[in-house]
């Protein structure tokens, strides 16, 4: 099993950068399929980018394509979230998770069973 710790938010202006990281603890962090998610006050946790187990396959929610990049160091079992041009509607807590063997389907939450605690990112105008 793995257990994930979230860094790197902040407060940022509209236009600018941060970097998140997700820690795993264990020795499995490379077989998972990892995601971020995030949380906006008042609204849902809503999927935002999604990477396979090496590293080969990313997804990103419509979003945040061509503004973010998720990304996975196995030997650091770390867990990265570039995010560029940062919009105050960015403003979210963001969560990374672990999918569970065998899931599929990037954005179901349901196929994530282990989760960080969360990192709060606010962009201001």
């Amino acid at each position: 099993q793995v257990q994930l710790v979230e860094s790197g938010g902040g407060l940022v202006q509209a236009g600018g950068s941060l970097r998140l990281s997700c820690a795993a603890s264990g020795r499995t962090f490379s077989s998972y399929r990892m995601g971020w998610f995030r949380q906006a006050p008042g609204k849902e946790r809503e999927f935002v980018a999604g990477i396979s187990t090496l590293g080969r396959i990313t997804y990103y929610a419509d979003s945040v394509k061509g503004r973010f990049t998720i990304s996975r160091d196995n030997a650091k079992n770390t867990l990265y979230l570039q995010m560029n041009s940062l919009k105050p509607e960015d403003t979210a807590v963001y969560y990374c998770a672990a999918q569970r063997p065998g899931g599929y389907t990037w954005s179901d939450q349901s196929e994530y069973d282990r989760w960080g605690q969360g990192t709060q990112v606010t962009v201001s105008s």
